[in-house]
Protein backbone atom coordinates (compact mmCIF):
# COMPACT_ATOMS: atom_id res chain seq x y z
CA UNK A 1 0.00 0.00 0.00
CA UNK A 2 1.58 3.52 -0.64
CA UNK A 3 0.81 5.93 1.46
CA UNK A 4 1.13 9.92 1.04
CA UNK A 5 3.72 11.59 3.04
CA UNK A 6 0.58 13.05 4.80
CA UNK A 7 -0.90 9.80 5.38
CA UNK A 8 2.33 8.11 6.91
CA UNK A 9 2.90 11.59 9.62
CA UNK A 10 -0.85 11.07 10.64
CA UNK A 11 0.01 7.38 11.73
CA UNK A 12 3.28 8.39 12.97
CA UNK A 13 1.59 10.69 14.79
CA UNK A 14 -0.33 7.86 16.75
CA UNK A 15 3.21 6.25 17.12
CA UNK A 16 4.61 8.59 19.84
CA UNK A 17 1.59 7.78 22.09
CA UNK A 18 2.18 3.91 21.70
CA UNK A 19 4.55 1.74 24.27
CA UNK A 20 5.63 -1.52 22.07
CA UNK A 21 3.05 -4.08 23.39
CA UNK A 22 0.97 -5.89 21.62
CA UNK A 23 -2.10 -4.27 22.61
CA UNK A 24 -0.72 -1.11 20.91
CA UNK A 25 -1.57 -3.05 17.36
CA UNK A 26 -5.16 -3.23 18.49
CA UNK A 27 -5.31 0.77 19.29
CA UNK A 28 -3.78 1.35 15.84
CA UNK A 29 -6.10 -0.78 14.07
CA UNK A 30 -8.94 0.91 15.17
CA UNK A 31 -7.49 3.69 14.58
CA UNK A 32 -6.65 3.27 11.23
CA UNK A 33 -8.94 0.44 9.54
CA UNK A 34 -8.18 0.94 5.60
CA UNK A 35 -4.55 -0.11 6.67
CA UNK A 36 -3.00 -3.55 6.96
CA UNK A 37 -1.76 -4.56 10.79
CA UNK A 38 1.17 -5.72 8.74
CA UNK A 39 2.01 -2.45 7.54
CA UNK A 40 0.74 -0.90 11.07
CA UNK A 41 3.25 -2.47 12.69
CA UNK A 42 5.87 -2.03 10.19
CA UNK A 43 5.99 2.01 10.47
CA UNK A 44 5.12 1.14 14.33
CA UNK A 45 8.11 -0.79 14.22
CA UNK A 46 10.50 1.91 12.33
CA UNK A 47 9.71 4.87 14.51
CA UNK A 48 10.28 2.59 17.73
CA UNK A 49 13.49 2.21 16.82
CA UNK A 50 14.20 5.80 15.88
CA UNK A 51 13.04 6.72 19.50
CA UNK A 52 15.15 3.90 20.90
CA UNK A 53 18.20 4.48 19.46
CA UNK A 54 17.62 8.07 20.83
CA UNK A 55 17.03 7.27 24.68
CA UNK A 56 18.90 4.03 25.33
CA UNK A 57 22.11 5.49 25.90
CA UNK A 58 20.63 7.15 29.45
CA UNK A 59 19.61 3.38 30.20
CA UNK A 60 22.46 1.64 30.12
CA UNK A 61 24.26 4.41 32.81
CA UNK A 62 25.38 2.88 35.80
CA UNK A 63 23.09 4.49 38.13
CA UNK A 64 20.39 4.19 35.83
CA UNK A 65 20.91 -0.01 35.77
CA UNK A 66 21.43 -0.37 39.36
CA UNK A 67 18.19 1.86 39.63
CA UNK A 68 16.31 -0.19 37.21
CA UNK A 69 17.95 -3.51 39.26
CA UNK A 70 16.76 -2.46 42.55
CA UNK A 71 13.34 -0.85 41.52
CA UNK A 72 12.72 -4.90 39.48
CA UNK A 73 13.90 -6.20 43.39
CA UNK A 74 11.69 -4.46 45.16
CA UNK A 75 8.61 -4.47 42.90
CA UNK A 76 8.92 -8.25 42.58
CA UNK A 77 9.45 -9.30 46.35
CA UNK A 78 6.15 -7.19 46.70
CA UNK A 79 4.16 -8.54 43.84
CA UNK A 80 5.49 -11.86 43.55
CA UNK A 81 3.14 -13.39 40.82
CA UNK A 82 3.13 -9.99 38.78
CA UNK A 83 4.62 -8.98 35.51
CA UNK A 84 6.53 -6.37 37.50
CA UNK A 85 9.24 -6.09 34.83
CA UNK A 86 6.92 -5.62 32.04
CA UNK A 87 5.58 -2.56 34.29
CA UNK A 88 8.87 -1.36 34.84
CA UNK A 89 9.94 -1.38 31.30
CA UNK A 90 6.50 0.66 30.12
CA UNK A 91 6.65 3.08 33.14
CA UNK A 92 10.96 3.86 31.78
CA UNK A 93 9.50 4.34 28.37
CA UNK A 94 11.88 1.20 26.74
CA UNK A 95 11.46 -1.85 25.15
CA UNK A 96 10.21 -4.75 26.93
CA UNK A 97 12.75 -6.95 25.69
CA UNK A 98 16.08 -4.48 26.09
CA UNK A 99 14.76 -3.85 29.69
CA UNK A 100 15.29 -7.62 30.31
CA UNK A 101 18.21 -7.72 28.48
CA UNK A 102 19.92 -4.46 31.42
CA UNK A 103 18.43 -6.98 33.98
CA UNK A 104 19.14 -9.94 33.58
CA UNK A 105 22.66 -8.66 32.58
CA UNK A 106 22.99 -6.92 35.79
CA UNK A 107 21.69 -10.16 37.67
CA UNK A 108 24.47 -12.32 36.31
CA UNK A 109 26.99 -9.63 37.15
CA UNK A 110 25.81 -10.15 40.73
CA UNK A 111 25.64 -14.23 40.28
CA UNK A 112 29.08 -14.42 38.77
CA UNK A 113 30.99 -11.39 39.71
CA UNK A 114 31.82 -10.33 36.24
CA UNK A 115 30.49 -9.69 33.03
CA UNK A 116 28.62 -12.48 31.29
CA UNK A 117 29.24 -13.71 27.95
CA UNK A 118 26.61 -12.54 24.88
CA UNK A 119 26.13 -16.27 24.43
CA UNK A 120 24.82 -16.50 27.60
CA UNK A 121 23.17 -13.78 27.85
CA UNK A 122 21.54 -14.54 24.90
CA UNK A 123 20.88 -18.49 25.13
CA UNK A 124 19.36 -17.25 28.41
CA UNK A 125 17.03 -14.57 26.96
CA UNK A 126 16.34 -17.20 24.09
CA UNK A 127 15.05 -19.69 26.55
CA UNK A 128 14.38 -18.15 29.91
CA UNK A 129 13.77 -21.18 31.75
CA UNK A 130 17.70 -21.48 32.33
CA UNK A 131 18.09 -18.08 33.89
CA UNK A 132 18.66 -19.86 37.62
CA UNK A 133 15.95 -17.62 39.52
CA UNK A 134 12.48 -19.00 38.42
CA UNK A 135 10.94 -15.55 39.38
CA UNK A 136 13.22 -13.42 37.37
CA UNK A 137 12.58 -16.53 34.02
CA UNK A 138 8.85 -15.59 33.93
CA UNK A 139 9.54 -11.65 34.14
CA UNK A 140 11.93 -12.29 31.24
CA UNK A 141 9.84 -14.34 29.65
CA UNK A 142 6.60 -12.00 29.73
CA UNK A 143 8.83 -9.45 28.41
CA UNK A 144 9.61 -11.11 25.44
CA UNK A 145 6.31 -12.22 24.17
CA UNK A 146 4.71 -8.64 25.05
CA UNK A 147 7.54 -7.18 22.82
CA UNK A 148 6.68 -6.95 19.19
CA UNK A 149 9.47 -4.55 17.71
CA UNK A 150 12.99 -5.73 20.19
CA UNK A 151 14.11 -9.18 21.50
CA UNK A 152 14.57 -13.06 19.92
CA UNK A 153 10.81 -13.86 19.20
CA UNK A 154 10.89 -11.12 17.35
CA UNK A 155 13.86 -11.54 15.17
CA UNK A 156 12.69 -15.01 15.00
CA UNK A 157 9.32 -13.97 13.61
CA UNK A 158 11.19 -11.04 11.10
CA UNK A 159 13.63 -13.38 9.56
CA UNK A 160 10.50 -15.99 8.81
CA UNK A 161 8.35 -13.54 7.62
CA UNK A 162 11.56 -12.27 5.42
CA UNK A 163 12.24 -15.57 3.55
CA UNK A 164 7.95 -16.48 3.05
CA UNK A 165 8.07 -13.32 0.93
CA UNK A 166 11.97 -14.57 -0.63
CA UNK A 167 10.04 -18.06 -1.48
CA UNK A 168 6.47 -15.84 -2.46
CA UNK A 169 8.65 -13.56 -4.95
CA UNK A 170 10.21 -16.51 -6.24
CA UNK A 171 6.49 -18.53 -6.86
CA UNK A 172 5.88 -15.35 -9.25
CA UNK A 173 8.59 -15.53 -11.53
CA UNK A 174 8.21 -18.96 -11.85
CA UNK A 175 4.55 -18.53 -12.69
CA UNK A 176 5.49 -16.56 -15.39
CA UNK A 177 8.08 -18.68 -16.68
CA UNK A 178 10.79 -15.85 -16.21
CA UNK A 179 14.11 -17.35 -15.57
CA UNK A 180 16.09 -15.79 -12.42
CA UNK A 181 19.08 -16.53 -10.19
CA UNK A 182 18.25 -15.82 -6.87
CA UNK A 183 20.59 -14.53 -3.61
CA UNK A 184 22.19 -18.33 -2.91
CA UNK A 185 22.72 -18.92 -6.54
CA UNK A 186 24.49 -15.54 -6.53
CA UNK A 187 26.65 -16.12 -3.80
CA UNK A 188 27.91 -19.78 -5.13
CA UNK A 189 29.34 -17.40 -8.21
CA UNK A 190 31.31 -15.78 -5.84
CA UNK A 191 29.29 -12.55 -5.60
CA UNK A 192 29.43 -10.99 -2.17
CA UNK A 193 26.61 -8.11 -2.20
CA UNK A 194 23.69 -8.86 -4.28
CA UNK A 195 20.07 -7.99 -4.65
CA UNK A 196 17.50 -11.41 -3.96
CA UNK A 197 16.60 -12.04 -7.88
CA UNK A 198 18.88 -11.33 -10.87
CA UNK A 199 17.04 -11.50 -14.15
CA UNK A 200 18.69 -13.67 -17.10
CA UNK A 201 16.24 -12.03 -19.31
CA UNK A 202 15.53 -8.80 -18.06
CA UNK A 203 11.75 -7.54 -17.78
CA UNK A 204 9.78 -3.81 -18.79
CA UNK A 205 7.31 -2.59 -16.04
CA UNK A 206 5.94 0.48 -16.37
CA UNK A 207 7.94 0.94 -19.02
CA UNK A 208 11.04 0.78 -17.47
CA UNK A 209 13.63 -2.02 -17.55
CA UNK A 210 14.48 -4.53 -14.54
CA UNK A 211 17.39 -6.95 -13.88
CA UNK A 212 17.00 -7.31 -10.60
CA UNK A 213 14.28 -7.70 -7.85
CA UNK A 214 14.91 -6.89 -4.35
CA UNK A 215 12.23 -7.93 -1.31
CA UNK A 216 11.62 -5.84 1.81
CA UNK A 217 9.29 -7.70 3.93
CA UNK A 218 9.14 -3.88 5.67
CA UNK A 219 7.48 -0.39 5.31
CA UNK A 220 9.48 1.54 3.00
CA UNK A 221 10.24 4.68 5.01
CA UNK A 222 12.66 7.93 4.35
CA UNK A 223 15.27 7.22 6.82
CA UNK A 224 15.17 2.96 6.02
CA UNK A 225 14.90 3.68 2.44
CA UNK A 226 17.41 6.60 2.26
CA UNK A 227 19.82 3.96 3.90
CA UNK A 228 18.53 0.69 1.36
CA UNK A 229 19.82 2.96 -1.36
CA UNK A 230 22.97 4.25 -0.06
CA UNK A 231 24.26 0.81 1.15
CA UNK A 232 22.31 -1.36 -1.41
CA UNK A 233 20.37 -0.27 -4.18
CA UNK A 234 23.10 1.53 -5.83
CA UNK A 235 25.33 -0.44 -5.76
CA UNK A 236 22.80 -2.74 -7.12
CA UNK A 237 22.43 -0.27 -9.88
CA UNK A 238 26.39 0.19 -10.65
CA UNK A 239 26.65 -3.41 -11.31
CA UNK A 240 23.36 -5.07 -12.37
CA UNK A 241 21.68 -1.94 -14.11
CA UNK A 242 18.20 -0.58 -13.48
CA UNK A 243 16.04 -2.87 -10.82
CA UNK A 244 12.66 -3.24 -8.94
CA UNK A 245 12.01 -2.68 -4.92
CA UNK A 246 9.00 -4.77 -3.59
CA UNK A 247 8.16 -3.39 -0.38
CA UNK A 248 5.84 -5.60 0.57
CA UNK A 249 3.80 -3.23 3.60
CA UNK A 250 4.34 -0.04 1.07
CA UNK A 251 5.84 2.67 1.47
CA UNK A 252 5.40 6.74 1.63
CA UNK A 253 4.49 7.36 -2.46
CA UNK A 254 6.90 10.28 -2.46
CA UNK A 255 9.79 8.01 -2.74
CA UNK A 256 9.26 6.44 -5.93
CA UNK A 257 10.95 9.34 -7.65
CA UNK A 258 13.82 7.04 -9.20
CA UNK A 259 12.40 5.45 -12.02
CA UNK A 260 14.39 7.23 -14.46
CA UNK A 261 17.61 6.79 -12.86
CA UNK A 262 16.61 2.86 -13.03
CA UNK A 263 15.54 2.06 -9.38
CA UNK A 264 11.20 1.58 -9.30
CA UNK A 265 9.32 1.01 -6.20
CA UNK A 266 6.33 -1.56 -6.06
CA UNK A 267 4.06 -2.53 -2.87
CA UNK A 268 3.37 -5.77 -4.73
CA UNK A 269 5.32 -7.98 -7.68
CA UNK A 270 3.97 -6.26 -10.96
CA UNK A 271 1.18 -7.65 -12.93
CA UNK A 272 1.73 -5.58 -16.42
Amino acid sequence: MKLSRAEYKEIVRWTDQLRPTRQCMKILKERFPNHSQSTLLSIFSLEYQKRIKRTISRHHAPDAIESHYQRYLSEAKAHPTAPVLLELANEADLSPALMARIILDRFLQGLEGGVPSKIVLNSMLKEPSLIPDQMLANNIYQCTINDCCYGPLVDCIKHAIGQEHEVLLCEKLKERNLSFLDENQLRVMGYDKTPDIILEVPIAVEGHIVHWIESKASFGDDHSHRTYLNEQFWSYWNRFGPGLVIYWYGFIGELDCQRDRGILLKDCFPTD
